[in-house]
């Protein structure tokens, strides 16, 4: 038994810092707690209660992770697909929302079999691929080629960031309906970020 959640634990340590999850820098609150702290208590809370299939701490902190980091992303995509000066950006756009919100309405009810509330544990941290409500009001106050760049760039971004830790869900999960979707995730981060190069301009630039 001490094996087991040895490994467990070990395999949520491990997508964490795949991920890049920590707390921001700032001199006056050095103590500000890690994410993983509240992904694991929720973990645990979710077993000990007996709520929904109890959640495996690398399948939790996957699934924790991405809801919000494409919640995040479909604000921005939202913008682009009315903001972007590039119609063919502002289409890819609009497209690429409705796939993030496909999933989400997938990584949500994921969340509920798992006995695990729809909130956004990182909510504060600053980590690869977040799309942050900073990154969003910079999106807001500029406009043009100036607005492509910046969503280029934040949305590839958000695209290889979440391919990473899919790719860790797949190898290092044990619920088959989350690495299902982690399959399913990586996959469809290929084809977007295949597209996004297609792309004209600062997107096809970004390399």
């Amino acid at each position: 038994m001490k094996a087991a959640r040895s490994t467990a634990a070990l395999s949520l340590l491990l997508l964490l810092l795949l991920a890049g999850c920590a707390a921001p820098a700032d001199a006056k609150h050095p103590a500000a707690p890690a994410p993983s702290v509240s992904v694991a208590a929720s973990a645990a809370a979710s077993a000990a209660t007996g709520g929904g299939s109890p959640a495996d701490p690398t399948d939790a902190a996957w699934a924790q992770l991405m809801t919000p980091m494409n919640e995040q992303a479909v604000a921005l995509l939202s913008l682009a697909g009315q903001r972007a000066a590039d119609p063919r950006i502002r289409g890819w756009a609009v497209r690429l929302r409705t796939a993030q919100n496909g999933e989400l309405a997938r990584l949500r009810p994921l969340l509920a079999r798992m006995g695990l509330p729809d909130t956004n544990v990182h909510e504060g941290h600053d980590m690869p691929g977040m799309v942050t409500e900073r990154d969003l009001e910079r999106a807001r106050a500029v406009e043009g080629r100036a607005f492509d760049r910046l969503f280029t760039a934040l949305i590839r971004d958000h695209l290889r960031q979440s391919a990473q830790v899919s790719r860790s869900e797949t190898e290092s999960g044990t619920r088959p309906d989350a690495k299902r979707l982690a399959t399913a995730l990586v996959s469809a981060r290929k084809a977007e970020l295949t597209e996004l190069d297609r792309l004209p301009g600062p997107a096809g630039d970004a390399g």
